[in-house]
């Protein structure tokens, strides 16, 4: 049994990594789709000096665990996507929206694989916080796919909201984004976040991690 530092440490790596590949992936498809605004910027590197959000990355899931919240939410430093520069704007950000949510499933699933193959080698005392990291990785990088795919501006999920909707209701639609952020501390200070929980459990189990 990990005390709470231990904790912290153990799912520091997890969480950043994932972050960032987030992110990473956000601006490659933008570089595919023909914006260099991430890739003339640095943003294209898994350095974590690039990424890191002090609060986003660190405090803020580091607070989380420490009160034992029942969710648990981080950031990194937004990629920046000048839309502008692809072919078709609103679908372009569209398939830059869905990477960053497909990015973490892949992850979840490679995770989850490997922890099938390597758990038994792993549950030994000296081995134990690789274990319980991969779990990690399975848990954190689910969270951020299904957090992220909620459709509210400027999450990603709003942003693919946008991107299937007709202009004229997708422009109202994106108005909202200015006030995301205080929708988003709404549902986490009413609880009504945690309806996404199951939807959380539900694909952890399938990956073979019960939480």
């Amino acid at each position: 049994m990990y005390d709470t530092a231990q904790l912290i440490i153990l799912s520091a790596i997890p969480i950043i990594f994932s972050v960032i590949i987030h992110e990473v992936t956000h601006g490659l498809i933008a570089l595919k789709l023909g914006d260099r605004t991430a890739q003339l910027l640095g943003r294209l590197t898994l350095n974590p000096i690039s990424h890191i959000d002090p609060v986003g990355t660190l405090i803020v899931p580091g607070l989380l665990i420490m009160l034992k919240s029942p969710f648990l939410i981080g950031w990194a430093k937004p990629v920046p996507v000048n839309p502008l520069n692809f072919k078709n704007p609103r679908k372009g950000m569209l398939w830059v929206a869905l990477g960053g949510p497909l990015s973490n499933l892949t992850l979840a699933v490679i995770s989850s694989f490997i922890l099938r193959f390597t758990g038994p080698m792993l549950a030994g005392p000296y081995l134990s916080p690789l274990l319980t990291m991969l779990q990690y990785m399975v848990f954190f990088n689910v969270v951020l796919a299904v957090f992220n795919l909620i459709p509210i501006p400027p999450l990603d999920g709003g942003r693919i909201v946008v991107g299937i909707l007709p202009p004229h209701l997708a422009n109202k639609y994106a108005r909202v984004e200015p006030y995301g952020f205080f929708i988003l501390i709404f549902l986490i200070i009413t609880g009504l976040i945690n309806y996404i929980s199951p939807i959380i459990r539900i694909i952890c189990a399938a990956l073979g991690v019960y939480i």
